[in-house]
């Protein structure tokens, strides 16, 4: 008998390449065809390497060159496994949200120095300004800004968006909110995996109706983890702000904080740092400053790394309660606190002007690995 090469091409198009969903020949999995008289031999590269599927492949092949191109031909296959490297799970895949003008990332080295605090005073802040902004709580497992904007019993709603059932965020004070403390039980701790908490946020950012925003915040987890690296693979963010208190071992991990950012593969731009609870003046005593951490600290950390010191924040008591209760305290016009946020946020938005100005658009990280980067 004889048949052709283009034969054998035919009957291997009848079969599936195993986990690809497409033909051996669409998947590119049949690497040559050599026919000599009545033999074939078939050169296939499949991804599972057991010998099992290498058999399961062969029988296959032969069967199918024995039906559609005839029952005396000699098939020959060599099968070889190629393993392709998986696509990391906890990997968001990065793209745009329309009609958000700026992204900025809120982050801290270590935790307990305030970075939600700061993260919603500041919200409210811009909020005030006549801006549009949205934060999106993205510290997994201990979220806190339903809290701090007072809508703990509330659940966002579900829109319809250009046929797509999407989450609507829910607004308080003027700032829409998104966090995963909508969907958890506030008496239970959130044991997730990183595959879990990037599936997570990955819903929290492309699967909401944020509508247009001038402003939208992202409330990081402290640390230099697995969350962050998410986040700037899943968005372009324009620019990252660091919250330090002035003690050296808090100065010590915003250090890590700022060069996480400044990695020549992530490389945002770090717009500056605030520090909290840079001093505490009682009540009764207005004019005292007492430098309970050490003075200066992050002001110097930013002199150091040649970065803006973007303001500090007392450590007063209102604040405290103000959080508390969810009513931020820089929605108490003409205190002391509500200047101090007030002049922080002019001087975010001052530094992000200069950084649209003067830099490109960041673009998303399209990398599954750091090296160099702590991962406290």
């Amino acid at each position: 008998m004889s048949f052709k090469k283009q034969d054998i091409y035919n009957a291997l198009e009848k079969i599936t390449a195993p986990g690809e969903g497409k033909s051996l020949i669409e998947s590119e999995s049949v690497k040559n065809v050599v026919t000599f008289g009545e033999e074939a031999i078939i050169d296939v590269v499949i991804g599972n390497p057991t010998l099992q599927a290498k058999k399961k492949m062969e029988t296959e092949i032969t069967k199918a060159i024995h039906e559609h191109v005839g029952k005396n031909v000699q098939v020959k296959v060599n099968v070889k496994a190629e393993v392709k490297p998986k696509e990391e799970s906890n990997q968001i895949r990065g793209k745009e949200i329309p009609n958000i003008k700026n992204i900025i990332a809120i982050a801290s080295g270590k935790g307990g120095v305030g970075k939600s605090t700061v993260t919603a005073n500041v919200a409210v802040s811009l909020a005030k300004m006549g801006f549009k902004v949205g934060v999106l709580d993205a510290d997994v497992y201990g979220p806190s800004q339903h809290i701090m904007f007072d809508v703990e019993r509330e659940r966002p709603l579900s829109v319809k968006v250009e046929g797509r059932s999407k989450m609507k965020p829910v607004e308080s004070y003027g700032v829409k909110l998104l966090s995963l403390g909508f969907f958890t039980n506030p008496s239970q701790a959130v044991i997730w995996r990183g595959p879990m908490a990037s599936k997570a946020l990955n819903q929290l950012i492309f699967d909401a109706d944020w509508g247009e925003l001038d402003f939208l915040l992202i409330d990081l987890p402290p640390g230099t983890g697995d969350v962050h690296l998410s986040i700037v693979q899943a968005l372009p963010i324009n620019g990252a702000v660091v919250v330090s208190t002035p003690q050296n071992i808090a100065l010590a991990d915003a250090k890590k904080g700022v060069a996480m950012f400044q990695q020549e593969a992530i490389n945002v731009p770090v717009l500056g740092i605030i520090e909290n609870m840079a001093y505490f003046t009682p009540a009764e005593l207005p004019e005292n400053k007492y430098y309970i951490f050490g003075k200066n600290g992050a002001k110097e950390l930013a002199e150091d790394i040649e970065t803006t010191f973007l303001g500090e924040v007392p450590l007063v008591q209102s604040i405290r309660e103000a959080g508390d209760v969810g009513h931020p305290v820089a929605l108490q016009d003409g205190t002391p606190i509500e200047k101090s946020f007030n002049e922080i946020t002019k001087e975010v938005v001052s530094q992000l002007l200069k950084r649209n100005a003067n830099l490109p658009p960041t673009e998303v990280v399209r990398i599954t690995t750091m090296s160099g980067c702590s991962t406290k």
